[in-house]
């Protein structure tokens, strides 16, 4: 369900039943029309950032939703509650001292040979008896330093003093952006580094659908088992591929405040972000999904690069395509096709033979007939390169005349563009 499903948003219910006329009082008739009020109904619709949030608490992990105040974290984490039959715990972290989430000193009987427990809370014996729950940290941007020192153990390891959370307890925390937080806080970089930050937006459509009466109802992902070892495989993967290539994104801290306190990679936020792409993929889960997770997770540079990574393992290799040309299947997007019509250059031009290159030219025109021509125009004119003069020009290069043509017009005109940067337009 999207971020601004009230808490109020409830499935319809039996209309309430309340005194008769001739004994309800003002508070009755009162009441009588909150009842009304509450009165709503749901309809399925996607919300990306729903699904992005119940992948991450599926794969067990502390999120951290982000977003200005009023626009429905607390209803999100109260409907997901629902969805996922578990016990909603909440605590304020900013009205709690360092000593609640760290655990209270009891002096038991011989101190010196028991030592001193720390007791944890009451929630937290609570959500212990219980086995499971969604414990929910709001107001965690405007947690002093002390408390968030505090928090890291309890993100991390899931321990409030001598006692240790059960695995079925997930936790979710929420904050506003410093500038719109009351004696907000930035996060401390160790804390900041555990969660998985998910940015949480409105949708005005939804809200004016939902004051109507009619709030969305999301569908949450489900795992397919028999993917799950393919998706182990997947995610570490596509980690490792990045990180063998690029080292230096292991660990890289931002230099700025702000920045330490969302996301950023290090050894934890990737082991993080293994496990999400793995949860991802058993759920079959769309890309934006998947960019949501794995921005909020390691930041944007290093998630976006990573999504780069997953793409090209994604795209068909150069010599299966050469081998059978008839039967390709290029990708669509544009920035993929090209990428993988470079690669098919690439290999032509490492093993050059007549064969090779006649394939290569229908695995153009193969391109030309489905696709923008503009991708074209650098694997076309490299390949036409290539050729030895005792090979013969298929007739099918004549297809490719179009787009050269107008990638030279288009060159000349950028180069009378930069050789005369002031000149105004031709009149005639």
């Amino acid at each position: 369900m999207p971020s601004t499903m009230p808490l109020t948003a409830l499935p319809p219910t039996a209309p309430a039943t309340f005194p008769s006329t001739a004994t309800r009082s003002r508070l009755d008739v009162a009441d009588e029309l909150l009842a009304l009020l509450r009165q709503s109904s749901t309809e399925p619709r996607r919300n990306l950032q729903l699904e992005a949030l119940t992948i991450a608490v599926a794969a067990d992990l502390p999120v951290l939703l982000w977003g200005e105040p009023g626009i429905g974290k607390t209803a999100a984490l109260t409907q997901l509650a629902a969805e996922l039959d578990l016990p909603l715990t909440t605590v304020i972290a900013s009205v709690h001292e360092p000593s609640d989430f760290a655990g209270l000193p009891v002096i038991g009987d011989d101190p010196a040979r028991q030592g001193v427990p720390l007791a944890p809370p009451d929630w937290a014996v609570r959500l212990a008896r219980q086995g499971r729950g969604l414990l929910f940290l709001d107001e965690l941007s405007t947690a002093p330093p002390a408390v968030q020192a505090a928090l890291l153990r309890l993100v991390l390891e899931r321990r409030i003093g001598s006692l240790e959370l059960p695995p079925g307890v997930r936790i979710v925390a929420a904050a506003n952006p410093r500038s719109s937080a009351a004696d907000g806080w930035e996060l401390s970089a160790p804390l900041a580094n555990r969660f998985v930050h998910l940015d949480w937006v409105h949708e005005a459509e939804v809200v004016v659908r939902g004051l109507g009466g009619v709030w969305p109802r999301a569908e949450l992902p489900r795992l397919d088992p028999e993917r799950l070892p393919a998706a182990v495989d997947f995610g570490r993967r596509a980690v490792c591929g990045l990180l063998t290539v690029r080292p230096e994104l292991t660990h890289r801290i931002p230099g700025h405040e702000t920045g330490r306190g969302r996301a950023w990679p290090s050894p934890r936020s990737w082991e993080m972000t293994v496990r999400l792409l793995a949860f991802a993929t058993a759920a079959g889960a769309d890309r934006e999904v998947v960019s949501l997770l794995v921005r909020g997770t390691v930041g944007d540079g290093p998630g976006l690069e990573l999504l780069a990574t997953v793409d090209r393992m994604d795209l068909p290799a150069p010599e299966d395509l050469l081998a059978d040309p008839a039967a390709a299947v290029l990708p669509r997007r544009g920035d993929l096709r090209q990428t993988v019509l470079d690669a098919v250059v690439a290999a032509v031009r490492a093993r050059p033979s007549r064969e090779r290159w006649d394939a290569a030219w229908e695995l153009m025109a193969l391109a030309l007939a489905d696709g923008a021509p503009d991708v074209l125009v650098v694997p076309v004119t490299t390949l036409a390169a290539l050729r030895q003069d005792d090979w013969e020009v298929p007739e099918l290069v004549e297809r490719f005349t179009g787009a050269l043509q107008l990638s030279r017009r288009a060159d000349v005109s950028a180069a009378r563009v930069a050789a005369h940067p002031t000149r105004g337009p031709v009149r005639r």
